[in-house]
């Protein structure tokens, strides 16, 4: 008999906001109808997970429920459904479904429970930030300022954030922002990239180590927890964090201190914890490949990057302030922000997000105009597509600028070519491509570190 309960209270919070979000979020119930006691909840956060878990918005405790079932999400589109790779799936009045859109009086089975979806008339605001610029992030779209909003409360805490989102969305960039807004700005910011290491490389990169704890380990070192202490540890990839790694950045979130690989004492930190993935970690959780307690642990504030395919309405503002980073002159400008270019742009789905349009930009510039957009109806997706394309250069750009321009517009056209035609799964366009994930992902990052420009100087 399946038993459905409210979770219990904690000390912790998760904020969640919905992919695509708008200016009012409409309210939903759930009402248990078969399989446990009647038991209904209303929400009004837009987002509510279910599952066995007890930091889901609704608990199912049954064995035939996985920790992280399934999620509904409303936004300015309606309400969303969507499994979180289940054990038995999840059904959608009797049919089993990945991402569908219930209606009023809809019945959901997860395992034997079953739950009526009720939709309501009322539909409440989203708060939005007034800033137009957060850090290195750029929009004036709903979607982006609603994700503003949450970034300052996140930035006015000291609360463990993870971020989420499609790759190139900025997310480090967030992570950046939040962290030059909170009371750390002054301390340090350390990023460690859990893609790019080997497991015992990560092990010394976080924890760090004592001299002969390894081969080569010819001193001691500082592990990023150290170095950071006072300011902020951002996590980017922490879905690659191997299982074995796990419970020892468990351990240092609950207690607060480290121990150097080779050394049995510990010592104690004072830092903040910001991690980030392209990974949904709840379907990584029912995978096995990711503790259900270090996702606790992380999730206090859930931030998502929207894609910029949901928010094109911010691309004349990016497009200008990435082109100002890139130094384009008057007359670059002038090209590549006109209206018939503005309307190509918003057209194109970027699979990429901001990191494929930063990526365009620049093989733009090097080809003195707009560059043809992938999946087009053109094979010149690459500088180097033609031998006219390949010989475009800017006479007045010096030799090694034109060179690392067009090198790096190559790899991370190439990277992300390959990843769309993939499925956005790095895995497999790493093993497409014949190299290794953590090579694949430094293609993808040529020349930039989340795909967001600074602020112009």
């Amino acid at each position: 008999m399946a038993t459905v309960s409210s979770p219990p209270a904690i000390e912790t919070e998760t904020i969640e906001l919905g992919r695509e979000p708008g200016p009012a979020v409409r309210t939903f119930t759930l009402e248990v109808v078969e399989g446990a006691p009647p038991a209904a909840t209303r929400i009004t956060t837009g987002a509510c997970a279910l599952g066995s878990h007890s930091s889901n918005g609704l608990v199912v405790d049954d064995a035939t429920v996985s920790r992280f079932h399934c999620e509904l999400v409303a936004d300015a589109k309606g309400l969303r459904v969507r499994d979180l790779g289940s054990r038995n799936g999840t059904i959608l009045d009797g049919v089993r479904v990945h991402d569908a859109e219930p209606k009023d009086g809809s019945l959901l089975r997860l395992g034997r429970a079953v739950v009526r979806v009720g939709l309501t008339s009322e539909s409440l605001p989203i708060k939005l930030s007034a800033r137009r610029q957060f850090g290195g992030l750029v929009g004036e779209s709903p979607t982006l300022r609603a994700t503003f909003a949450l970034l300052e409360r996140a930035a006015a805490t000291t609360a463990t954030v993870l971020l989420d989102g499609e790759t190139g969305t900025g997310k480090g960039a967030m992570a950046e922002a939040i962290h030059v807004e909170s009371a750390r700005k002054d301390k340090p910011f350390v990023v460690v990239d859990c893609a790019a290491l080997s497991p015992t490389l990560l092990d010394s990169e976080l924890f760090g180590h004592e001299r002969g704890a390894f081969t080569g380990a010819d001193r001691a070192r500082a592990g990023a927890f150290e170095e950071a202490d006072g300011g902020t540890v951002f996590l980017d990839e922490i879905g690659e964090l191997p299982l074995e790694l796990q419970p020892k950045l468990l351990r240092v979130l609950e207690n607060r201190e480290v121990r150097r690989v080779g050394q049995n004492t510990r010592r104690p930190i004072d830092v903040r914890l910001i991690a980030a993935t392209n990974r949904d970690l709840r379907a990584e959780v029912n995978a096995g490949r990711f503790r259900a307690d270090l996702y606790y642990r992380l999730a206090v504030v859930k931030i998502t990057a929207p894609p910029l395919r949901a928010r094109p309405d911010d691309l004349p503002a990016l497009v200008r302030a990435m082109l100002t980073a890139m130094a384009a002159t008057p007359e670059e400008l002038a090209a590549l922000t006109g209206p018939d270019v503005m309307a190509r742009l918003a057209a194109n789905a970027w699979p990429g997000n901001v990191r494929e349009l930063r990526n365009y930009l620049e093989r733009s510039l090097v080809l003195q105009g707009p560059a043809p957009l992938a999946g087009a109806g053109s094979t010149a997706a690459t500088p180097a597509a033609t031998p006219t394309a390949a010989l475009a250069i800017d006479p007045s750009v010096p030799y090694a600028l034109a060179r690392r321009r067009m090198l790096d517009g190559f790899e991370r056209a190439y990277a992300e070519a390959v990843l769309a035609a993939h499925d956005g799964k790095v895995a497999a366009a790493a093993r497409a491509a014949g190299i290794a994930r953590f090579s694949f992902y430094r293609l993808l990052r040529r020349g930039d570190d989340d795909g967001e420009p600074s602020p112009a100087r």
